[in-house]
């Protein structure tokens, strides 16, 4: 497989500093600090309730901190609760793909993948999801390129979960995204699909250099898929390095007798190393 050469010298896609969020009085991110490259594949580990999520909706402006910064490109995305102001153009190279998928069911699939090019058109053409015929090409590649063009006239609805995910991250090259975030992006799939849907989204890091983080708890994924991991517990950063020193004794340190939930059992097989 073709590795992409990175540029030590290039600015990080992703720098969060001091990150702290509350909600209701409960700690959800405490003083964060992490810096992802141009490139890079990372995984957030970490058991429920660890930060992971907020982190995620964080990073991409969805949510607003209490305090620190997230930049994306050495530009402040927010800043101690304030948003850029041309968030929107930020927010255009950060895909984001979710447990749930998150398309329109009664759109066909097409029409899903061409919603991640709303951001790029103009407002009137936005308002009535009109695109151009050159549009709609791309749209067909982004479908090739993940392995379902067959499905692109068929309604969302109609789709496995797997072939949804995949729509989704269809939708982020649409957008043009160079940085994809995956907010456990695999939770709700049989292993098969989960296995393909972890592939291509290492096939997009490696073969066009796009900066992957993903929210992950089912440690066999990260160890196959990941050469970084960042692991969490109650939105403090806890390790942050290599996948392979994040074995059975140093989740047992972090998370105790919650490390068992990091464990996956369906999946096991699919993901050994």
């Amino acid at each position: 497989m073709h590795q992409i050469m990175r540029n030590p010298l290039s600015l990080p896609a992703v720098e969060v500093r001091q990150l702290r969020k509350v909600f209701k009085g409960r700690v959800a991110l405490q003083s964060v600090d992490l810096s992802v490259a141009e490139g890079e594949m990372v995984a957030l580990v970490g058991a429920s309730g660890s930060g992971k999520s907020t982190l995620l909706r964080n990073i991409n402006g969805l949510q607003l901190a209490d305090s620190g910064e997230v930049a994306v490109f050495g530009t402040p995305l927010q800043a101690n609760g304030v948003l850029h102001p041309q968030v929107r153009k930020l927010r255009s190279q950060i895909g984001c793909v979710f447990q749930q998928f998150n398309l329109v069911s009664r759109l066909t699939v097409i029409e899903n993948v061409l919603v991640g090019h709303l951001s790029q058109v103009s407002t009137w053409r936005s308002a009535l999801h009109w695109f151009t015929p050159a549009e709609r090409e791309q749209a067909l590649a982004a479908l090739e390129r993940v392995g379902i063009l067959e499905q692109a006239y068929k309604r969302a609805s109609m789709l496995s979960g797997g072939q949804q995910q995949r729509v989704a991250i269809a939708r982020c090259l649409m957008q043009g995204a160079k940085i994809i975030l995956a907010d456990e992006p695999i939770a709700s799939l049989d292993p098969e699909s989960a296995r393909k849907v972890m592939e291509l989204l290492t096939h997009l890091n490696q073969d066009a250099g796009i900066t992957v983080i993903t929210s992950l708890h089912q440690v066999q994924v990260v160890q196959r898929y990941f050469p970084r991991a960042i692991a969490l517990r109650d939105g403090e950063v806890q390790f942050d390095g290599r996948t392979v020193e994040l074995d059975p004794p140093a989740l047992n340190r972090i998370y105790g007798s919650a490390a068992e939930e990091l464990v996956m059992s369906g999946h096991s097989e699919v993901f050994a190393t």
